[in-house]
């Protein structure tokens, strides 16, 4: 008799051509990712010979009962490391029947933004680095901390080893093969400063398969946990307290910051930033404000300051980049739960194409 393990692992390669594709989205909440299956005919590697295909929007706060039809249109396509084989992961966006894309498809505009020239010609290269804090799935309580209670204090958990102090390393491992598995750029992980929170960075990617790889990345760390009954958690001040909270710090560089002379483009680009502070600050996640304190570090969220290797600060220089005169620049301020394809593009749009 087979186990029900042997059946899920079953090599479909071995009696049929026929592959499975699981189509992924993003539901109404802007966070909430939603997913389901079909059945094609052989291998496809290119996303525009995948067919579109369709979901009841009213289920997923996307659209009225009468009127449910939203229309997933496929993007891009990673190696799926659940079926393994020839079985594929989708990251679609989404539209009505009329093509127009729904108010919470962010992808469209932005890849707008990617596709305009004056982007296309500075090859905008991303970081992007994902912090999460896994939770005990019955009380949302951290894993590792004592129930109703707390851990010691912050110190030895960033990047620490030990029972006593990393809690969760399988799930984070098997994300991080995972990823490899499945395409996903994934540049590395490690523990965070608070016991029980994690980071992965996606990148260095071009555009917007910035963020097509980091849903993708969210997509399967989310099954992962859900395998071992962990909830998982984007909120950016998951503890209050003295406790850091989680962001989605950007690391950002173009063509001409790359290239000699690139340390004054740089400058150029932060100081556009700065102009623009409260027009990101509202596009950079939910409840970031009980994150960007100026403690933890952080900067206030009402202020805009930069420096060199400063991490209290809203944009961080590297002591590279400094003494190259050329590289990139971390933007502090995005929180864990942003949207990749918001937060990129609104980057690109500013530093590049804006005139203040």
């Amino acid at each position: 008799m087979s186990l029900l393990s042997d059946l899920v692992n079953l090599n479909l390669s071995d009696s049929t051509e026929k592959i499975i594709a699981e189509y992924i989205w993003i539901g109404g909440s802007g966070m909430d990712i939603r997913s389901k299956a079909r059945t094609l005919s052989g291998p496809v590697s290119d996303p525009a010979k995948l067919p579109k295909w369709n979901y009841d929007g009213s289920s997923t706060g996307q659209a009225p009962g009468e009127d449910s039809e939203v229309i997933l249109y496929p993007q891009a396509i990673f190696r799926d490391p659940f079926r393994r084989g020839n079985n594929i992961l989708v990251i679609c966006d989404t539209y009505t029947p009329a093509g127009e894309p729904i108010p919470t498809n962010k992808r469209c505009a932005a890849a707008k933004i990617f596709s305009h020239p004056d982007v296309v010609a500075e090859i905008p290269w991303y970081g992007l680095e994902q912090e999460y804090t896994l939770l005990q799935k019955d009380v949302k309580w951290p894993l590792g901390w004592p129930l109703g209670g707390y851990p010691g204090p912050q110190g030895p958990y960033y990047c620490g080893i030990g029972v006593d102090k990393a809690f969760g390393r399988d799930i984070v491992d098997a994300h991080y093969k995972a990823c490899l598995y499945a395409g996903i750029n994934i540049s590395g992980i490690n523990g965070e400063v608070m016991p029980g929170q994690w980071e992965f960075q996606v990148g260095p990617s071009v555009g917007i398969s910035s963020g097509d790889e980091l849903w993708a990345a969210r997509y399967i760390l989310e099954r992962i946990t859900e395998v071992a009954g962990v909830v998982l958690s984007f909120d950016p001040k998951p503890i209050q307290g003295d406790w850091n909270g989680a962001g989605a710090h950007t690391n950002y560089s173009t063509k001409s910051m790359r290239n000699e002379g690139g340390y004054e483009i740089i400058k150029k680009a932060i100081e556009k930033l700065g102009l623009r502070h409260k027009e990101h600050i509202a596009a950079y996640g939910e409840g970031n404000e009980r994150r960007l304190t100026g403690r933890h570090e952080t900067a206030d969220i009402n202020t805009f300051k930069w420096g060199v290797a400063n991490r209290g600060a809203s944009i961080r220089v590297g002591r590279d980049t400094e003494k190259e005169g050329k590289g990139y620049f971390e933007d502090r301020r995005p929180a864990s739960n942003m949207d990749p394809y918001v937060v990129t593009s609104m980057i690109a749009e500013t530093t590049i194409q804006w005139k203040p």
